[in-house]
Parts: structure tokens; sequence; C-alpha cells
């Protein structure tokens, strides 16, 4: 099945990264991605933690193709498993 959209759940400061959620059906599967991969992705300034969520508005389309490739490759990282994407995800 196809992942669809979920929602931005929250910037994570301590730990930056940012939590998000996609769908498989009525199964939401957790993500997150590194500040630093949206940062690498938006080839700017560091963005301050009030833009992280604006941020990953701007790039949800990436962001989430590249979650629904993992997912398709059963590349899931943690308890529960999820999606982890990092910079090197998006480096060709």
């Amino acid at each position: 099945m196809t992942l669809t959209s979920g929602r931005f759940i929250s910037h994570e400061y301590d730990r930056m990264i940012v939590r998000f959620s996609m769908h498989d059906g009525n199964r939401e599967i957790p993500c997150a991605i590194s500040t630093s991969a949206m940062d690498y992705l938006e080839r700017g300034p560091q963005a301050r933690p009030e833009q992280r969520e604006a941020q990953f508005t701007r790039l949800r389309d990436r962001i989430e193709a590249r979650a629904a490739s993992k997912y398709r490759a059963t590349e899931f990282e943690g308890t529960p498993p999820g999606i982890v994407l990092r910079g090197i995800d998006f480096r060709t």
C-alpha cells in the first residue's frame, strides 16, 4: 500500500529531530527527520527552533517521498519501528 501524509508531531530540540507520521491505510507510521537533513535540503542557513514546523511544511513533499521509499524498502529503525531520515538519505 502507498503511504499517505500524516501529521506534524513536534520539533524535539534536544534530539535535533522533527517527528511526523505517515499512514499505511489506517496504520500510523512514526517518522522522524534530523534538523540537519532539513537544513541540507534547503541549502541555506540553519533554521531557528521556532522555524522548524514551517521548514517541515515547505519540504514536506520531498521528506515524505523519501520516507515512503524507505518504507517500501522496509528500512525501519527503533522501538516502535519507524522511519528515520538523515542527511545521507537525500544525497545522490
